[in-house]
């Protein structure tokens, strides 16, 4: 209590009586959600780049974070970080990258700008952030404060809860409002992403970070053409444009083959072939798979992804992959 009393203005004396801020209980309070019931975020994940309702509804994930602020923070980002595809496959100097769908900077500042700086007097609605599959669209009540607007966002600085962005400042989490904002604009356009859009929609702040771009030479996610993306040689280069280099389908084509001829042979059953043909279809030549992986990628539980993985050993269609951990294969050249 000396403590808030103290610091930051926290807590004041008016009159004999002692005066709460509405930041102390938001901050350090056990149950904030007494208060300010929907001070929390909620993290919704649909199927599909649509949200539908009633008989269409398409709502696959729907989880809710409480506490104080800076345990909402840390477990939607946790949370979300789990949500996140990646892409591991082979660089040209023959070693494994790893790329994420969107940069971790920029999912964490967009979570953590909602919480820090959207209007607590708002209560009627909570921060959700709604995850598609082509973005992800964070709603924070409130309009932009102060002088900032859609337009100077990037660069104007000014929050509406102070005492809450210094604190978190303590934790690495922010700075004061549009510096965030900069280096997420610096880290998307270096993956050949879009900058963050913003939208004022009645009383609420939408911001949106899109996974692919509209602008042309930009590489989309998983697109950097190391072996992902072929290419047609020209007349001059490397076999002088005489023969086309072979694309993914023709690469997979003895995949199928070996599969189709599997449940001919009746050493899979039709729904296993199926299966492992799904994956075979969802992964690239070069790219890491495995339980977690095809798990993310395809929806699948443990025990189907585990079962369609076997199958693929049997029929000897992939390739152990050493120091990527355990169960970590590629798709067999054929």
């Amino acid at each position: 209590m000396e403590y808030l009393k103290e610091n930051k203005g926290f807590i004041k004396e008016k009159n004999g009586k002692v005066q709460i801020s509405s930041a102390a209980i938001l901050l350090f309070g056990k149950n904030p959600q007494l208060y300010f019931p929907r001070a929390r975020v909620r993290f919704i994940r649909y199927e599909g780049t649509e949200e539908r309702v009633g008989a269409q509804m398409n709502v696959i994930k729907d989880v809710i974070f409480e506490g104080n602020i800076l345990k909402m923070i840390t477990d939607a980002v946790a949370y979300l970080d789990t949500q996140i595809k990646e892409k591991t496959y082979l660089g040209e100097d023959g070693l494994f990258v790893t790329e994420e769908e969107y940069p971790k900077f920029v999912r964490q500042e967009i979570i953590v700008n909602a919480v820090t700086h959207r209007d607590y007097s708002i209560r009627g609605t909570d921060i959700q952030i709604k995850m598609f599959d082509d973005r992800i669209v964070v709603e924070s009540p409130g309009k932009l404060p102060g002088l900032v607007k859609t337009d100077n966002i990037r660069h104007t600085h000014f929050s509406r809860n102070p005492k809450i962005a210094e604190f978190l400042k303590a934790y690495s989490f922010v700075k004061e409002y549009g510096e965030g904002v900069d280096r997420m604009c610096k880290e998307l356009e270096a993956v050949g992403l879009q900058a963050p859009e913003y939208r004022l929609n009645a009383f609420m702040l939408q911001t949106t970070i899109r996974n692919s771009t509209l602008i042309d030479k930009k590489p989309r996610f998983g697109e950097k053409n190391h072996g992902l993306v072929d290419k047609k040689p020209r007349f001059g280069e490397e076999n002088h444009g005489l023969v086309e280099e072979k694309s993914q389908v023709d690469h997979k084509k003895p995949l199928f083959q070996v599969i189709d001829n599997a449940v001919c042979n009746k050493i899979l059953t039709p729904t296993i072939s199926g299966n492992v043909k799904e994956i075979v279809e969802a992964f690239d030549m070069n790219q890491i798979l495995g339980r977690k992986e095809v798990k993310k990628e395809l929806g699948y539980g443990d025990y189907k992804a585990g079962k369609a993985i076997e199958a693929m050993q049997l029929l000897n269609i992939v390739i152990p992959v050493e120091g990527k951990g355990k169960g970590k294969y590629i798709l067999k050249e054929m």
